[in-house]
């Protein structure tokens, strides 16, 4: 068989039956619990058979995981060991370790070290806040860039026209407070530009605010810390110590990922 019809090392079309199980694992990934066959289907559309031998192929494998009746299915625990594998060995997760101990010291509030992929930033570690009401954002979450204070600083290390590329003219509303607009968003980027934070006001979720500052160890930055306050304990002045903290933050963690 040529390296062609295999999507070999000639750049040929990708495998087909790689390319749904990837898709599988994604849908699973983003729809915790237990999914019916139909379900399933219905969602990535392959022909039933094909996708029922695929499943099975994957529960005997620990990818995928059934209830005790056999006719419902969701991630399984290798997915979980291969996730781990990733933060475990990434050297930027590991110099991050100290910044985000001093960050949570600094501030007493939850704060998190976040990537841009596509769209989103996935949450990579995260430090609890000291206090008794406080967020918690899973290792692993995926949050919309556009209405977080790590994914509106990472898309102002890129250009404008890149951003317009990146994300739909309408973007997802998740409270009354999320910026829907792309333009809309593009203007409040330059802000970010200029002063060296983005700000979630209660964009993405009611109650919590949240500052964010890309890590530029690399052009555009993908990497980007964040610290998340409850509205109703924000000061002015706890306000300008997480600003200060961030920003200090920032310049550690780059300064320990430029030797990667």
């Amino acid at each position: 068989m040529s390296a062609a019809q295999t999507g070999g090392e000639t750049g040929g079309a990708p495998v087909k039956s790689a390319v749904r199980t990837v898709e599988l694992l994604e849908f699973f990934a983003g729809r915790p619990g237990m999914h019916s066959l139909t379900a399933v289907q219905d969602a990535v559309g392959y022909p039933k058979s094909s996708l029922y031998m695929l499943l099975r192929t994957l529960v005997e494998l620990g990818w995928v995981e059934t209830d005790a009746t056999g006719t419902r299915y969701g991630i399984g625990v290798r997915a979980l060991l291969v996730g781990t594998s990733y933060i475990d060995g990434d050297e930027v997760v590991a110099a991050a370790r100290p910044t985000l101990d001093r960050l949570s010291d600094d501030t007493t509030e939850s704060v998190h070290l976040a990537r841009l992929d596509g769209t989103d930033v996935v949450c990579l570690a995260t430090r609890r806040s000291q206090h008794h009401l406080r967020p918690f954002t899973r290792v692993g979450r995926r949050l919309p860039a556009h209405s977080t204070a790590l994914g509106k600083a990472l898309l102002a290390t890129r250009t404008d026209e890149q951003v317009r590329a990146l994300l739909p003219e309408k973007l997802r509303r998740l409270t009354e407070h999320t910026v829907t607009d792309r333009e809309r968003l593009i203007e409040e980027l330059s802000l970010v530009r200029e002063q060296g934070y983005a700000v979630d006001r209660e964009e993405n979720t009611l109650g919590l605010r949240c500052f964010g500052v890309a890590v530029p160890y690399r052009t555009p930055a993908r990497d980007a810390l964040s610290c998340s306050v409850p509205a109703a304990r924000l000061t002015p002045a706890h306000e300008q110590l997480v600003k200060d903290a961030l920003l200090d933050a920032r310049d550690r963690l780059t300064t320990a990922a430029r030797r990667f």
